[in-house]
C-alpha cells in the first residue's frame, strides 16, 4: 500500500446556498437587487470567509482552519475552562470533521466548539448507527485569535481501527457557523445535493 501523503492540502470552505436563492441572484433586475439590498437582512454567512489545510501525518491527522472577514457579527460564546464531551455542537458555531476509509460505508463525524466542547461519532452507514467513538475520552484542539481572524488546530491520533485501514482515507471539512440576528450558515468545500448534508460520501472529497 502506498503511504499517506503527508503534504498539505489546501481547501476553500463556501456557505450552503439554496437553488431558489440562486436563482433569485440570476434572474433579479436591477431594481430588484437594490431594493433587496436595502430591505432584507444580510445573508447567511455574508462577510465571512473560511478556508483551511489539511494532512494525515502517519497516524495523526492534522487540520488548520482559519475563520475571517466580519468576525463582529459571530455570535460566539466564551471558551470553557472544562471543555466537555457533549451533543448537539452543531446547534450552534462549530467546525466539522467526516472522514471515511475509501470504499467502506462507516464513518466519524468530528465536532469541535468554538467553547472547546467536542464530540466524535461513528457511522456504521449513512446517516446510520450512529454511536459514540468509544476509544476516546478528550480531544485537544486550539482555537486562537490570530491575524484579524479565529484560527482552529487540531492534531488527532486516529483511532486504531483508521490507522489499520488498507484503504485511503477521504475527509470533508465543515462548519455551522452562528451570527447575530439568528443568522446560520452552513459551510462546507463542496455542496452536491440540494440540501446542506455534510454526511453525504460525495461530499468528501479530501484524499488522504
Amino acid at each position: 500500500m502506498k503511504a499517506p501523503s503527508s503534504d498539505w492540502q489546501a481547501f476553500v470552505l463556501r456557505p450552503f446556498e439554496s437553488e431558489d436563492a440562486r436563482r433569485g441572484q440570476l434572474t433579479s433586475t436591477p431594481f430588484a437587487a437594490v431594493a433587496a439590498a436595502t430591505t432584507a437582512p444580510a445573508a447567511a454567512g455574508a462577510g465571512l470567509e473560511l478556508s483551511g489545510e489539511i494532512r494525515r501525518r502517519g497516524g495523526t491527522l492534522e487540520l488548520r482552519l482559519c475563520l475571517g472577514g466580519d468576525l463582529a457579527s459571530l455570535l460566539l460564546v466564551e471558551p470553557c475552562q472544562r471543555p466537555e464531551r457533549r451533543d448537539d455542537l452543531w446547534r450552534s458555531t462549530c467546525f466539522e470533521l467526516f472522514l471515511a476509509s475509501e470504499g467502506q460505508p462507516f464513518y466519524w463525524e468530528v465536532n469541535l466548539s468554538a467553547a472547546g466542547h467536542w464530540n466524535v461519532y461513528r457511522f456504521s452507514g449513512y446517516r446510520q448507527g450512529m454511536a459514540i467513538e468509544p476509544s476516546l475520552q478528550a480531544l485537544p484542539f486550539e482555537l486562537k485569535s490570530a491575524s484579524g481572524g479565529l484560527e482552529l488546530a487540531l492534531n488527532w491520533p486516529l483511532p486504531e481501527e483508521i490507522r489499520s485501514t488498507s484503504s485511503a482515507l477521504v475527509a470533508g471539512v465543515c462548519a455551522v457557523i452562528e451570527q447575530r440576528q439568528g443568522l446560520l450558515s452552513h459551510w462546507a468545500v463542496t455542496h452536491p445535493g440540494s440540501v446542506a448534508d455534510f454526511h453525504r460520501r460525495d461530499g468528501l472529497v479530501l484524499r488522504l
